[in-house]
């Protein structure tokens, strides 16, 4: 009997040991499971987690800062279309300034003089028996002389204005004069868009920044002073007058010699023919080449992979007014993680007269943040390259190791570029020369 109870005793306990173990287990199974957990410095990060950065200043970002709508017009060339020579017909480019307020009433202005004042006091004098009162708003430092026989009063307030050298606007409804130093233009521009980008470029080389573009009813609008009107009328002026504007398309090359020599570029001679080698021009660094058509993008690839790997490093396009300057920056046409972003190709010059012959009389300088790495003075027939080799990859290296090869160096293409502005009855559209045309243009 006892031991029939000790029997049943260990049943029992069997059972509700049977009955907690499955309990913990489908307790188990309820329980949420876990992914691995990691921890860095002292944070505990899980797929849930939301990461935490810190505050950053109030500035565009930088892929926003580069965004430009001529960056599409600078950053391509087309090789297999190429015209040296361009004929586009001449347009009217007008500078109209923005902001000038209503009208001034028509009222005469006669006998009137004024010695040494300042405008503002000069035009509360004349206008002492009007209602209209002068505003400055900001202060002007030029004091004017003069005398004024007869005139109307808006020539008249003009005129003072400009011998200040300020501007004015009118407010109707206040009957207020408003004197600035500070003017708002817009510029009407020409059709082509080689043409625009000169004068834009020319702009931005005589420090007129703050340009708005509108490449679709193609006007562009900036601000400044009197000296920025002048500066910006001057380039127009020269667009006018002089009729041609320069550019150059543009390749930047890395070359890797396959070997442990550097490039030998003697052997452009053998492979191409003196003749298609017109000068050679050294630089402080580097050396520049005046070639022939024979030499392009394509042949000069070419003649380098026989001796190197070549990487295009960056590609494009920039246009000076005839006599102006302008510039080709590296980076903006090319991958940020190059060592030669900060790169930039600077150029003047002018096509005319040079000794009897009619060349391209260029300047180019290479340059980065740190200053001038060379520069070379360029005469060159219409329709010759240049190439500039020789200036080591390791100028644009700013560690003190690097795994770049001692030899490895940049090489520049430039093709320059004419457009010829003629008047709009001799040439319809902008067309380019070739052949018999382009001939009897070099000839004139």
């Amino acid at each position: 009997m006892a031991l029939n109870n000790i029997k049943k005793t260990i049943v029992l306990s069997g059972v509700v040991c049977a009955m907690v173990v499955s309990g913990c287990a489908r307790k188990q199974q309820n329980m949420p499971l876990y992914d691995t957990i990691d921890v860095v410095e002292n944070t505990v990060i899980d797929e849930n987690s939301v990461p935490i950065f810190p505050k950053k200043a109030a500035l565009t970002t930088d892929t926003a800062q580069r965004f430009a709508l001529d960056l599409p017009k600078r950053c391509t060339v087309d090789w297999n279309n190429q015209s040296v020579v361009s004929v586009v017909p001449e347009e009217k480019i007008e500078i109209v300034r923005l902001n000038t307020g209503d009208e001034l009433p028509d009222l005469k202005v006669s006998d009137y003089d004024f010695k040494r004042q300042y405008v503002k006091d000069a035009l509360e004098k004349l206008l002492e028996d009007t209602d209209i009162s002068v505003i400055e708003d900001q202060a002007t430092f030029e004091k004017i002389s003069g005398t004024i026989s007869t005139s109307s009063l808006s020539d008249a307030v003009e005129l003072m204005a400009k011998m200040g050298k300020v501007y004015y606007s009118y407010d109707a409804e206040f009957g207020e004069i408003h004197l600035t130093g500070q003017g708002k233009w817009m510029i009407k521009m020409p059709k082509d868009e080689t043409i625009i980008m000169a004068i834009l470029d020319a702009m931005r080389g005589a420090d007129v920044g703050n340009l708005l573009v509108n490449w679709q009813d193609k006007t562009v609008v900036f601000e400044g002073n009197y000296q920025t009107e002048r500066e910006v009328s001057k380039i127009i002026a020269d667009v006018a007058s002089k009729k041609y504007v320069l550019a150059w398309d543009i390749d930047v090359y890395r070359v890797y010699p396959k070997t442990d020599n550097p490039i030998i570029w003697m052997n452009m001679l053998p492979a191409f023919g003196e003749s298609n080698i017109r000068m050679s021009i050294p630089g402080v660094v580097g050396r520049a080449l005046v070639v022939s058509p024979e030499i392009n993008t394509k042949t000069l690839q070419e003649f380098i992979a026989g001796q190197a790997n070549m990487v295009l490093v960056s590609q494009g396009t920039f246009a000076i007014p005839n006599g102006w300057q302008s510039r080709f920056d590296i980076g903006q046409c090319g991958k940020e993680d190059r060592l030669e972003t900060d790169l930039i190709i600077g150029a003047t010059g002018k096509y005319g007269d040079y000794g009897g012959y009619k060349k391209i009389d260029a300047k180019i300088v290479l340059s980065t943040t740190n200053g001038e790495l060379s520069s070379f003075k360029i005469p060159s027939n219409v329709g010759d390259n240049y190439v500039i080799v020789g200036i080591p990859t390791h100028s644009f290296v700013t560690t003190p190791e690097t795994l770049i090869s001692p030899f490895a160096e940049l090489v520049v293409f430039m093709s320059p570029r004419l457009i010829s502005i003629v008047d709009a009855g001799d040439v319809k559209s902008a067309k380019s020369l070739s052949g018999d045309e382009l001939r009897d243009f070099l000839n004139q």
